[in-house]
């Protein structure tokens, strides 16, 4: 057998090896010693594929990046094998929400450029809507299902247990929606928890899906998601974090960076690099695994360097700001700022004391979960956190589906964030600019 890969702590520098069913959240985690514990794969060798190019689903395509794939290769799993199992699982989700993985589009988009006065080839758009249950969350949950199945294959696991061991997330819409496809074509029980003003047909979706729905409602005074407190006790009974938040499952990172690698592609072929990437930014999985995939994708050559990364929030809550202008008022380098930060977490990330509302409801996360990995990729590329207006997030949907892709407030918050620094004249003449639209409306 191969060395086995294993996964490093950011917080606490705490290895495990993947060896049982998970690890996915640091054993030290519950010692309430103020860090900010998050499980992070080991960097894939040097000597690894960068992209299968016949390869057209994602997880088969970068698989030689992927954790899951270096641990199964080293017990034993055959390269073929492991394609076999993730085109299994991939046929199993189309056949349930009518789609697999390919990659999503990523093109200029003109007409909105214009619309915002910038330069017709300036702005580049990657369209989440059109991927399994219509956002991004998909990417990340069929990641952690591919480590399930394949521990299960290799026994690390007891298959007659899937039955029995639930799934677990806490989530308002699409990472539940996503949570719940991917779930069901796995054959496992999902347990969802959600607000009391959850969009009822993603509740009847979910329903229909056959998770377990529990609604968990917001009493005054409490600090905190009530939904997240929930997750976290299913979670200590035995539930697996099968859910969008790095802290709590640290290989859901992971799938997310597949949607980077792509945009890294696209930039490449068409021979330009953006210079700035507006990222929608609630619990931060999204931001965290793209400012991850792009910096693996600077250091093999695909782009030449990192994009300014302005991370998006609402008015209703800022959290990440905060955090930001704690780390930037750090007088040290910025690897100083970052141990002190993962060390002191509560001095730099704690729940927004005033329950948020906005009309992208989908980024109204109480805390940013994944706030370390992207306040430190946010100062690494010189860029920061954009406060978008609700008239301004209004105003970026309209803009969305004028161009025919319908996304929701939330989806194209990353577009708001634009608009935000565009109206500022913050912009540079001939900048080229990454955004993603994900999060469909419903």
């Amino acid at each position: 057998m191969k060395h086995a890969p294993g996964l490093c702590c950011a917080g606490c520098g705490a290895v495990v090896t993947g060896d049982c069913a998970g690890p996915f959240r640091c054993p030290c985690a519950t010692s309430g010693d103020d860090r900010d514990h998050v499980l992070v794969p080991q960097p894939p060798p040097d000597s690894a594929v960068f992209a299968h190019a016949q390869a057209q689903q994602p997880f088969v395509r970068y698989r030689e990046l992927l954790w899951s794939y270096r641990w199964s290769r080293s017990h034993g799993m055959s390269d073929q094998d492991f394609v076999t199992m993730a085109m299994e699982l991939d046929h199993a989700v189309a056949d349930i929400d009518g789609r697999g993985f390919v990659a999503t589009p990523c093109a200029p988009q003109r007409t909105l450029a214009k619309a915002i006065g910038l330069a017709s080839d300036e702005l580049w758009i990657k369209d989440e809507t059109c991927n399994v249950s219509g956002s991004h969350k998909a990417r990340h949950l069929f990641g952690i299902a591919l480590v399930l199945e394949a521990q299960e294959r290799l026994g690390f696991a007891d298959r007659a247990s899937r039955a029995t061991q639930e799934l677990a997330i806490a989530s308002c819409g699409n990472a539940a929606l996503a949570a719940a496809v991917i779930a069901r074509a796995a054959k496992r029980p999902l347990r969802v928890f959600i607000p009391g003003d959850a969009n009822p047909r993603v509740v009847e979706r979910l329903r229909a899906l056959g998770a377990h729905v529990e609604t968990c409602e917001r009493r005054a005074g409490d600090s905190g998601d009530p939904c997240v407190h929930a997750f976290a006790r299913a979670r200590k009974r035995g539930a697996i974090p099968f859910c969008v938040q790095g802290n709590e499952n640290g290989l859901t990172i992971e799938g997310g960076q597949t949607l980077a690698w792509e945009m890294a592609e696209t930039f490449a072929a068409a021979g330009v690099a953006p210079d700035r990437m507006f990222v929608q930014t609630g619990g931060g999985a999204l931001a965290s695994a793209l400012v991850t995939g792009m910096r693996l994708a600077v250091s093999r050559g695909v782009l030449p360097r990192l994009p300014r990364l302005h991370v998006v929030q609402t008015q209703g809550a800022t959290p990440l700001r905060r955090a930001w202008e704690r780390v930037t008022a750090h007088t040290g380098t910025l690897a100083d700022a970052m141990q002190e930060a993962r060390g002191h977490r509560s001095r730099y990330m704690w729940p927004w004391e005033n329950a948020p509302h906005s009309v992208a409801h989908g980024i109204l996360d109480d805390e940013t979960y994944d706030w370390a990995n992207v306040v430190e990729g946010t100062v690494e590329s010189d860029g920061w956190p954009v406060t978008a207006s609700e008239h301004t997030l209004t105003s970026a949907r309209t803009l969305a589906h004028a161009t025919g892709i319908q996304a929701d407030a939330t989806g194209a918050a990353g577009l708001a964030g634009l608009m935000t620094l565009a109206h500022d004249d913050v912009i540079g003449e001939g900048e080229c600019i990454a955004l993603v639209f994900s999060g469909v409306e419903r």
